[in-house]
């Protein structure tokens, strides 16, 4: 005989399964809450904190290499992804024509000197002649006055006879020689004077050294020595040639790049936020940033150091023109400069255009949204060219002794 199920067995089989359905919506539902309680709680405490954005990058200054003269190339020391050092040579021109031009200058300061030289030797010559020229003067004054009175002598012997019409005549002509001969002492005495007031005015109140004309022929030679030095191409900073586009035998002009050096060592990320995420971003917040070549294992820590004047629509090349009918509204974005930590980069390094994401804690909010001026200092210099003018120096202060008939002068080193 078969098994038969009972009407009310059957019955609490739906009412189960009923029940075990809406303990599982509710552990679901459960569950469901706790997690958004648990992100609830820690976007209040973490995330609102932060602002994020993958749209970073890395950047560093890019320093074109050009020359300050013209000329051939002859040597190029490097090719690209080399390192290089501040005040290496990495290009030089043929200096030919450099050489021929500080001669010259040098020449034409040594004539200089001299002509300055004779110009103040000339002085005691002139004093001396204008001295010669008044006594000269003087015996011409004293014969015209003793030849004046010999005529008034003759003329009132010439009514009674003693005297002849010639020895008149002669006694006339005798005061006449004179008389000329004091105009021409006169003249020439004048004439000196003159000369001497010129030359005291092109040399009074300065030597031979400081002269005018000798500091317009020392700065020639100065002019030629640096371009001179100049056919030597040197590197303003330590860095890593980026783009090499020099080639030997090529005639460059002045200011023509032929290559580009990149400091990796002083990198910064540009992190473009979006409208909406710079309200709380604030100068000097720490930033974290990860970068797409080391993955989410290499951290790097970093800060806000500036934050863009404008979009990146703005500073473009063509920008848009929202004054038109079909316009559309884009969600603008501003770049937001991060300083990096440089050990960090020294252990890790990085290279120009690389993609970081940038992460930047919100809690400090006690830092500027605009830059302060008084607190920027120089933001880079280099100090490759300073020595140049203390060595052109020392060969100006040796041509001017030289052709002064002195011992060259020691020049001080400050």
């Amino acid at each position: 005989m078969s098994e038969q199920k009972s009407p009310q067995s059957g019955a609490s089989a739906p009412a189960t399964n009923s029940v075990a359905r809406k303990k599982w919506m509710l552990v679901l539902t459960m569950l469901i809450l706790a997690a958004a309680v648990a992100y609830a709680i820690h976007w209040y405490v973490h995330d609102r904190n932060f602002e994020y954005s993958d749209d970073a990058y890395v950047a560093a200054d890019i320093v074109q290499l050009t020359p300050q003269v013209a000329g051939t190339v002859v040597a190029i020391a490097v090719n690209e992804t080399d390192s290089v050092r501040a005040g290496e040579v990495l290009v030089r021109l043929d200096d030919t024509n450099a050489q021929v031009a500080l001669r010259e200058a040098e020449a034409q300061l040594a004539q200089t000197v001299r002509e300055v030289r004779t110009t103040y030797a000339a002085n005691n010559s002139l004093t001396a002649t204008i001295a010669q020229h008044r006594a000269e003067l003087e015996q011409a004054r004293a014969d015209m006055a003793n030849a004046q009175a010999d005529l008034a002598r003759r003329q009132r012997l010439a009514g009674t006879g003693a005297v002849s019409q010639e020895e008149l005549q002669h006694a006339q002509t005798a005061v006449e020689a004179a008389h000329s001969r004091v105009a021409a002492d006169t003249a020439a005495m004048t004439n000196a004077r003159e000369q001497l007031q010129t030359n005291q005015a092109l040399t009074g109140g300065t030597s031979v050294r400081n002269h005018p004309k000798v500091l317009a022929a020392a700065v020639k030679v100065q002019q030629a020595y640096l371009d001179l030095q100049r056919v030597s191409i040197l590197a303003p900073v330590d860095g890593y040639i980026g783009k090499r586009s020099v080639q030997l035998g090529q005639r460059v002009a002045i200011g023509a790049p032929l290559m580009t050096i990149v400091p990796l060592n002083q990198v910064w990320v540009d992190a473009n936020y979006k409208e909406a995420q710079l309200r709380r971003i604030r100068i000097g917040q720490p930033v974290a940033l990860t970068a797409d070549v080391y993955g989410d294992k290499v951290e790097y820590h970093g800060r806000v150091a500036g934050i863009g004047s404008g979009t990146g629509a703005a500073f473009a090349l063509l920008p848009a023109q929202n004054a038109t009918g079909n316009w559309i509204k884009v969600v603008q974005r501003v770049p937001v400069r991060i300083a990096l930590d440089a050990k960090e980069v020294v252990v890790h390094p990085l290279r120009v255009g690389m993609s970081m994401e940038a992460s930047v804690d919100l809690s400090r909010q006690g830092g500027p949204v605009l830059a302060n001026p008084a607190s920027r200092g120089i933001a880079s210099q280099t100090g490759v060219y300073a020595g140049n003018n203390r060595a052109v120096d020392v060969l100006i202060d040796k041509i001017i002794s030289a052709n002064l008939g002195e011992h060259p002068q020691k020049v001080v080193k400050l």
